[in-house]
């Protein structure tokens, strides 16, 4: 199991490792919605922008709605351009091994949210995963292989990138 500070001293020296073409479209990057098929897909964003253009999310509009898991801030992962979501996942949920085909740029808001990445990844072991705390960074590479959940706790994700994004699930032994 990897500790924390492993995956800080091992991270890219650069603040912001924004591949050029990410950078030429949009600003920072990050997750879509398409976590193996654990969240539904948003279809309008939910935080609609001023008459002028400015969009100001306060933390109640910020929450999902009822019987929902995300809130999309702003833009359409599945279209081009950048995006921002949050994502609130149930003790217990998460998703199986997947990547996506552009990077992804998280903040964990709220609760310890656990994560495996790499090669190791490539087989669900929720026993083997990386505690990250409230306040974590984490940037995901394009074909990143990775799985992630909330396990004793509701854990909030603020998950940015640009669009659009394809999500390719990981095959298990088994399946």
């Amino acid at each position: 199991m990897r500790t924390l500070t492993h995956m800080l001293q091992n991270s890219p020296k650069s603040r912001f490792p924004v591949p050029r073409a990410a950078a030429r479209t949009a600003v920072l990057a990050a997750f879509g919605l398409l976590l193996s098929g654990v969240i539904a897909t948003v279809s309008a964003q939910d935080v609609e922008p001023d008459e002028l253009g400015f969009v100001i999310g306060t933390p109640d509009v910020l929450e999902p709605a009822e019987g929902s898991r995300s809130v999309l801030i702003y833009g359409d992962p599945s279209k081009p351009g950048m995006y921002v979501m949050r994502i609130t996942f149930a003790p217990g949920t998460g998703s199986r091994p997947h990547y996506h085909s552009t990077a992804r740029y998280i903040t964990v808001i709220k609760g310890t949210w656990y994560t495996s990445y790499g090669p190791e990844s490539d087989v669900y072991d929720p026993d083997n995963m990386t505690a990250v705390p409230e306040g974590t960074f984490i940037y995901q590479p394009p074909g990143g292989h990775h799985y992630d959940m909330a396990k004793d706790e509701a854990v909030t994700v603020q998950i940015m990138g640009v669009g659009p994004v394809v999500t390719t699930s990981i095959p298990q032994p088994g399946d």
